[in-house]
């Protein structure tokens, strides 16, 4: 009979940006093996209407369950998880965690002045996720949005500084400045490859969150609840698909990861491979 703790753990993202959720998990929780699937092929979600991107999510969590025996869930894409996550959490037989709570929670936690903000793609900020996450916390905070458009772009293309992502990440972030936030929720698992630009920009007074940190303690909470978590002794495996361009999905994917991505299979609508 199998084991449900020695299963692995599902993580899904629509490119790379799920990558630095994997980086705190594997840190945090080294024993865990992980399934990763970057949906690279149709990457950015951000620009897609909502009802899409619940689609590819149903279809990509259905693969993970599937075809690699998941014993949970983590949702590593913003706009998934403001469009899909509530409804993973209903209809899936495992549970599920995305990144948008622990990054509100974290966000709360730092501010000392009550003005906070949260930039992500398109569709995330539109979606009002991040708004009834940071209202949920009860904190007393004032939450300035902004959508940058663009930024994932870039770093899909490893384009993480330079002239040209300075002054657009300059122009969208002004808003913020404007609103004199003294912390800020990078609402995109990609944004944090951006992390010296936009400090350079926001200022040192500025205190980035990145919700990959929280989400890995959350995650390691959710699996002692159910009694989930990896004996102390298994030794993880470690698989990474992309539904795009395995080779650069598998090049890209070691730089910003490191050693533990090793060999890359290509993920197809309704099977993976």
């Amino acid at each position: 009979m199998v084991d449900a703790r020695e299963q692995p753990i599902g993580v899904f993202d629509s490119g790379f940006g799920g990558l630095t959720v994997v980086r705190s998990l594997i840190d945090l929780m080294p024993n865990e093996s992980l399934v990763y699937i970057g949906d690279t092929g149709r990457y950015p979600y951000g620009n897609k209407p909502a009802a899409k991107v619940r689609n590819y999510a149903l279809e990509i969590a259905d693969s993970l369950i599937r075809d690699h025996g998941v014993k949970a869930i983590v949702v590593a894409c913003n706009t998934a998880a403001s469009a899909a996550l509530d409804t993973l959490v209903d209809t899936l037989p495992v549970p599920v965690i995305g990144v948008i709570e622990p990054g509100a929670r974290a966000l709360a936690r730092v501010t000392h002045n009550g003005k906070v903000g949260v930039i992500g793609t398109v569709g995330t900020i539109a979606s009002g996720a991040y708004d009834a996450a940071v209202e949920a916390t009860g904190a007393e905070v004032v939450l300035t949005s902004a959508a940058c458009p663009g930024l994932v772009e870039f770093v899909e293309r490893n384009q993480v500084d330079g002239e040209e992502v300075s002054l657009l990440t300059e122009r969208l972030l002004s808003p913020l400045k404007s609103a004199g936030v003294d912390a800020l929720l990078l609402g995109c698992t990609h944004y944090p490859y951006l992390a010296p630009v936009i400090q350079r920009v926001m200022g040192d007074g500025v205190v980035l969150v990145s919700s990959a940190n929280e989400t890995a303690f959350a995650v390691r909470e959710m699996l002692d609840a159910h009694e989930l978590a990896a004996p102390s002794s298994q030794v993880a495996q470690r698989r990474f698909l992309s539904s795009g361009d395995v080779d650069a999905f598998a090049t890209l994917g070691r730089r910003l990861l490191g050693p533990e991505l090793g060999e890359v299979a290509a993920w197809h609508s309704g099977a993976a491979s």
